[in-house]
């Protein structure tokens, strides 16, 4: 899986400085190695293809001549009962605030960009009879990084955690994208009254809303055909039209926006929405043709194009970065599991991740880049900022 390449980006300030002002959850006589060691040298576990505790015990005893150079290490290198213990205690939301201050470096230059927000479950995190872990995660789509994550509690869903994600994000200028969870009349709300745009794609949870667009869209484009019919107003309709193919695969991607939605009775009910669309993939594979629409509710202006880069750009979600997770951090296959564990070693994953995207002294994969870390000294010490 091919990286995305950064745009030119303003470094953040260093790992090393941003963990500095973490509260420390033990207590003063427990507290044989400061704390922003046992950070630093995690976050240097993950950089190198660690995946967890022992893992950073490993390559701390390792590599302990090299974190002397710029860690005060008292006490040596920390066991990985005591990696384990204090990832455990560590505040998340502490250690989601020192993320979201190292990453707000690069925040304005994200402005007028997309940000595109979706949940991952943690599968093997959870024990037997407990629910799953998920991490919502708001996710750059132009630069491949992740902006801030919010862990659901045991007995909600993304509903609840979509909000307080979008309090923590600088919104403003911005376009938001959400799945069919997300598309509620609150969170429409509370994006447009932070200054961003939305693009909310609509599903049977809405499903008054979804029936009475389909219907109008569906009426205005029947399947197959292309671009609107002379009916409709050329000032208040717009389309757009992609063609991708593949690996023996030929996709034609249609997409249909309007701003003529005088007819929707809910309207005055979504603050901000300006524009209704269809997304039409008919698909080629193997001589055999399958045809799928999605509909979507938008404070997006008359611009197909526009509405359909952001409809197609929400899912680099899944690869850049749910992908990355898996296949290159191993998130699935993770088991911290004791109190806050699954969620800051979810947090280092992505802090780790941004750190690769960000560099871009190498035109190579985040793998090939983990691998360089492992061999490197002076390139794992470029990546840290210090």
């Amino acid at each position: 899986m091919p990286d995305m390449k950064p745009s030119s980006l303003p470094r953040p300030r260093s790992i090393v400085e941003c963990f500095e002002g973490l509260p420390d959850p033990r207590m003063d006589r427990t507290r044989a190695h400061k704390l922003v060691d046992i950070l630093v040298i995690g976050v240097c576990s993950m950089l190198t293809g660690g995946e967890g505790f022992t893992d950073m015990e490993l390559l701390g005893r390792a590599r302990y001549d090299w974190f002397k150079r710029f860690l005060d290490l008292p006490n040596a290198i920390p066991s990985h009962d005591t990696f384990n213990r204090v990832f455990s205690a560590l505040d998340p939301h502490a250690f989601l605030a020192g993320f979201v201050e190292w990453i707000q470096g690069v925040c304005t230059a994200l402005k007028g960009r997309q940000i595109a927000i979706d949940g991952k479950a943690l599968r093997r995190a959870g024990d037997a009879g407990r629910t799953i872990p998920h991490i919502v995660s708001a996710f750059a789509t132009d630069n491949g990084l992740t902006l801030a994550q919010v862990k659901l509690d045991d007995k909600s869903n993304e509903i609840t955690a979509i909000p307080q994600l979008l309090e923590i994000l600088a919104l403003k200028g911005c376009i938001v994208t959400i799945d069919a969870i997300g598309c509620q009349k609150e969170i429409a709300a509370r994006i447009a009254d932070r200054g961003a745009d939305y693009v909310l794609a609509l599903k049977g949870n809405q499903a008054i809303a979804h029936d009475e667009i389909r219907e109008y869209l569906d009426d205005l484009a029947p399947p197959g055909t292309r671009g609107f019919p002379s009916r409709a107003k050329p000032s208040t309709a717009d389309f757009f039209e992609s063609l991708d193919k593949a690996h023996g695969r030929i996709e034609t991607r249609r997409f249909w926006q309007t701003t003529d939605i005088g007819w929707f009775q809910d309207k005055a009910r979504w603050k901000g929405l300006r524009s209704v669309g269809m997304v039409e993939a008919r698909r080629v594979i193997k001589g055999q043709t399958t045809i799928t629409r999605r509909y979507y509710l938008s404070s997006l202006p008359l611009n197909a194009e526009a509405f359909a880069k952001a409809v197609r750009q929400h899912w680099n979600i899944e690869n850049p970065l749910h992908w990355s997770l898996d296949m290159t951090f191993r998130e699935d296959q993770s088991r911290a599991r004791t109190r806050n564990a699954a969620q800051n070693l979810a947090t280092l994953r992505r802090l780790a991740l941004n750190l690769l995207k960000l560099d871009a002294s190498r035109n190579i994969s985040v793998r090939q880049k983990r691998m360089l870390s492992a061999l490197d000294s002076d390139y794992l010490k470029a990546l840290l900022g210090v």
